[in-house]
């Protein structure tokens, strides 16, 4: 029996259909949940997908933080459930206060698309195991609120507990402090980042990585590390 993994979709949510495509290319099952809906099905882990929910008005994340859903999420979180948020969805984790810091609008003020190298900083969590510590990757990064802001005592806390789990190489797009692309929480199975993993996971259409030209999946790793980690 396939691994379920819960992929979340709020109203402007883009990248759910994407954030599925790569759960099942991985090798698990995709199941659809539904914001309104105080129910996870009995999913094995869920993935907050990329988009613009409630069309980020008052604040991005900050309606969603209060959806249904996201109480059931916050509460399996706390049971170790593992949970992915991606760009939309990592600002929907520190709105739900599952992760630390906020995101605000990129210190250029332009909304930025590129094709954005990572290193990976902590391989242990439960959806990097499949990495390794200091491993670079490129995938897609598109976002206009995604510059990470914290206090200098909560960047000091999470680079002294190794929960900065990856960090911008070459160039800081957004101007996140300290160069931070994603983190996560003290267990390691609530993770957030703003690159897209789920569009780097087919070969020939993915974003030219450090293996070679359109290798185009370095972000197949995010769902095969879950997948592995729930199996043990």
């Amino acid at each position: 029996m396939a691994t379920r993994i819960g992929v979340v979709t709020f109203p402007g949510t883009l990248d759910d259909r994407d954030a599925a495509r790569a759960v099942r290319l991985a090798g698990g099952e995709p199941v659809a949940l539904w914001h309104a809906d105080a129910d996870l099905h009995g999913v094995d882990a869920v993935v907050l997908p990329g988009g613009f929910s409630y069309g980020d008005y008052l604040r991005a994340g900050a309606i969603s933080r209060f959806a249904p859903v996201m109480g059931e999420v916050v509460d399996a979180a706390g049971k170790g459930l593992p949970v992915l948020g991606i760009c939309n969805g990592f600002q929907v984790l520190t709105e739900a206060h599952l992760l630390p810091g906020s995101m605000v609008k990129n210190d250029h003020l332009h909304f930025v698309c590129r094709e954005q190298e990572l290193v990976v900083e902590n391989a242990s969590t439960a959806w990097t195991r499949d990495f390794a510590d200091g491993q670079h990757i490129t995938v897609p990064l598109k976002n206009q609120d995604g510059q990470y802001v914290a206090d200098e005592r909560t960047l000091d806390e999470l680079e002294g507990e190794g929960r900065v789990v990856f960090r911008y190489e070459g160039v800081n797009p957004n101007g996140s402090r300290r160069g931070i692309a994603g983190i996560s929480n003290v267990a390691g199975n609530v993770v957030g980042l703003m690159p897209h993993p789920e569009h780097a996971v087919e070969a020939g259409f993915g974003p030219d990585g450090p293996r070679g030209p359109r290798t185009g999946t370095d972000g197949l790793g995010f769902f095969t590390s879950v997948l592995h980690a729930l199996v043990g």
